[in-house]
């Protein structure tokens, strides 16, 4: 029997929690192997185990796989969370690739510099509000199922719930104008491997603060 996932990546959230949220969903027991400071970095690159240099880094089914697109797309496949035919597929990326440049925004609000987080954190509201979430609301409404598609959890489900309770933590009554993704932030939720996440304990790293801010930008030197 093949050995747990192992992911490489900090003890933060950035690009590896998507990827800790689809295993997660999937019922997969994953190990984590934190890089704690500069030279746990510098050893990855220097064994040659980093395709670009780049973390995060997923060993799985004897692959080290980098890029979070193609890690992800690979857990999806899998684990059968990516649709039963193209034409699925392609819905499930197009809804993906909205709620990555939401999730982006908020991800790097942290790093940008004090003068500019208020205006930033209103654009972000402003574009869940009347960019992205408008398009899910009026998606579960047409076709009146509990997942986005093929009536049926997938990657998209998944992705979506970690955008809102994202975006909640920047403003908490942020759903109150979408009664469908209430809905199905309750239903999503709640199944089992996804309660079990959400719990206290588990695996999910929690928001980003100044602190880990600091730590990253040692690491990164960014």
């Amino acid at each position: 029997m093949a050995g747990k996932p192992k992911l490489h990546y900090t003890k933060g959230r950035g690009k590896m929690e998507s990827i800790r949220w689809l295993l997660a969903a999937a019922g997969v027991e994953f190990e984590e192997q934190f890089i704690e400071k500069k030279e746990d970095l510098e050893k990855l690159r220097n064994d040659g185990v980093l395709l670009f240099q780049q973390v995060p880094m997923v060993e799985i089914d004897g692959m080290r796989m980098v890029q979070t697109r193609a890690i992800l797309s690979y857990i999806a496949a899998k684990y059968n969370l990516y649709g039963k035919d193209l034409k699925e597929r392609a819905w499930i990326d197009m809804y993906v690739e909205g709620t990555t440049d939401l999730m982006g925004m908020i991800m790097y609000l942290p790093f940008q510099p004090a003068d500019t987080k208020e205006k930033n954190l209103a654009l972000i509201i402003e574009r869940a509000t009347t960019r992205y979430f408008p398009v899910y609301e009026k998606a579960l409404k047409d076709h009146g199922q509990d997942y986005l598609v093929g009536n049926k959890l997938s990657w998209a489900d998944v992705h979506l719930l970690e955008a809102i309770l994202m975006v909640e933590e920047c403003k908490a009554d942020v759903l109150s104008a979408f009664p469908q993704l209430q809905a199905f932030k309750g239903r999503i939720s709640n199944i089992p491997t996804i309660k079990k996440f959400l719990q206290p304990g588990s695996q999910r790293k929690p928001p980003t603060d100044e602190k880990f801010v600091a730590f990253v930008r040692t690491i990164f030197n960014i």
